[in-house]
């Protein structure tokens, strides 16, 4: 396996690099330059990226959507310390084949890998919940990051009680708006998340702690 790995911290990726040659990987290259990325890639022909997420500059996010825009397609690993579901979903979104933590075990890492290069998607244990919906629903189940945002407080105070499994006439009662408003609200929330009923919004309503009984 010849893997190429983009960390801004040298002591990271000497150390990381030391790691995985000892365990019978090739490091074909290893840079914190994002300038040289490509010229890598080219000359070297990585089977696959290991790349991190926080880089001064151009972010890893930023340049994983660049090296996709350029047609770049070998497998691309993010390897962080952010546990924020918003980075794991923008990075599926842009085509990321695997979110790995950098506190996890050396020979775990490597395993991991192995499963990328062989085909598979592949995060860390906590976010493997977020994984199975991306991969059995499609990416429209998983809300791009920064789409609760544009929820209105009123979507939000509605969100919560579909979360809850109430109907639109309890929901207009307790707010005191009519059912037909509800259903104009639940319509935006909808297409706001990008879901397509109203069981995957309650959904995402327990699981951003918006739900009443959550």
């Amino acid at each position: 396996m010849k893997v190429l790995l983009i960390d801004d911290h040298a002591l990271f990726r000497s150390g990381l690099e030391h790691l995985l040659v000892r365990r019978g990987i090739a490091v074909v290259g290893a840079t914190g330059d994002i300038a040289e990325v490509l010229a890598l890639i080219q000359e070297h022909g990585p089977e696959i990226v290991l790349l991190d997420i926080r880089m001064p500059k151009v972010g890893g996010i930023e340049l994983l959507e660049g090296l996709r825009a350029r047609g770049v397609a070998l497998p691309i690993v993010m390897l962080t310390t952010s546990s924020e579901e918003a980075d794991l979903v923008a990075c599926l979104h842009r085509g990321a084949q695997g979110y790995l933590v950098k506190d996890m075990e050396p020979d775990g890492l490597v395993a991991a890998l192995t499963r990328v290069v062989a085909g598979q998607m592949v995060v860390a244990p906590e976010f493997a919940p977020i994984l199975a919906r991306f991969i059995q629903n499609g990416p429209e189940s998983v809300t791009p990051p920064g789409a609760f945002a544009e929820l209105t407080p009123r979507e939000r105070e509605i969100l919560g009680h579909l979360g809850d499994g109430q109907s639109n006439k309890v929901i207009a009662r307790a707010l005191g708006i009519s059912e037909g408003t509800v259903k104009l609200h639940v319509k935006a929330i909808l297409r706001k998340l990008k879901l397509h009923s109203r069981v995957q919004a309650a959904v995402r309503s327990v699981e951003a702690g918006l739900s009443r009984k959550g």
